[in-house]
């Protein structure tokens, strides 16, 4: 493999505080995207959600816990193999202590297409801890983009962060929700790269000299790289691979 160039701390230095400029540069305009989606318009959600949990039936209402903000993660669940999705996995694998959100009124829950139960042995599996909830029984996932079924209707928005024109099945993505008493408000989803941002070890390694390491980055020649996200495994698996 490639390897950085060699030079001196001082060279290095000069370099690493050119670069230091373009990281602040980077951050203001994130401070200004944030500021900017705080400021979205929100619409009122008209329709009864109803999801399978593990201690019953739930409202949409019901996965606030009580908090005036809550975060859905859509979780694809590959119907034919009985398994989540591998990326969704790492993307679940990358939640905190849920107490941090708390602290700041906010609830996270999971909502997948697949069984309840079987749904659940797989969270077992994986060692999560995240509310976790089905909507096989629900147009939730639909409504909201995370499923797409032409048989169903048109589809009403299109504010993916992709583009799935054609598409049937299910994508990964985020909404998010504010509630106003029993009245809950849709402020804002994403999808697919949509949700780049909750990867922590993709952020991490962005750090690094080779970064992710995957072939849609632009990165030196001689740097190893794989086809995006091909590498990942369900994190109990990675000795077997």
């Amino acid at each position: 493999m490639s390897m950085p160039e060699i030079v001196g701390p001082e060279q290095w230095l000069a370099a690493r505080t050119e670069f230091l400029a373009k990281e602040k540069e980077f951050t203001a305009a994130r401070d200004v995207l944030s500021a900017a989606r705080r400021r979205l318009p929100m619409t009122e959600v008209g329709k009864e959600y109803v999801f399978d949990g593990s201690d019953g039936k739930v409202s949409l209402l019901d996965l606030f816990d009580g908090r005036p903000q809550l975060i859905v993660y859509h979780f694809m669940w590959l119907f034919d193999e009985g398994r989540g999705c591998p990326s969704c996995s790492f993307l679940v694998d990358n939640m905190g202590h849920l107490e941090h959100l708390h602290a700041r009124r906010t609830s996270l829950a999971v909502v997948t297409r697949g069984p309840l139960a079987d749904t659940l042995a797989f969270r077992d599996r994986m060692g999560w801890t995240v509310p976790w909830y089905s909507s096989l029984d629900s147009e939730f996932n639909f409504d909201f983009q995370a499923s797409i079924d032409p048989a169903k209707g048109a589809i009403t928005y299109n504010y993916r962060s992709d583009d799935f024109s054609g598409y049937v099945g299910e994508v990964p993505g985020t909404s998010v929700f504010l509630r106003d008493g029993d009245r809950v408000f849709h402020t804002y989803s994403s999808y697919a790269r949509g949700g780049d941002i909750l990867l922590n070890t993709y952020n991490y390694l962005d750090l690094t000299p080779y970064g992710r390491q995957e072939t849609f980055e632009d990165s030196p020649e001689g740097w190893p790289q794989e086809t995006f996200m091909s590498w990942i495994r369900y994190h109990d698996e990675y000795e077997k691979a």
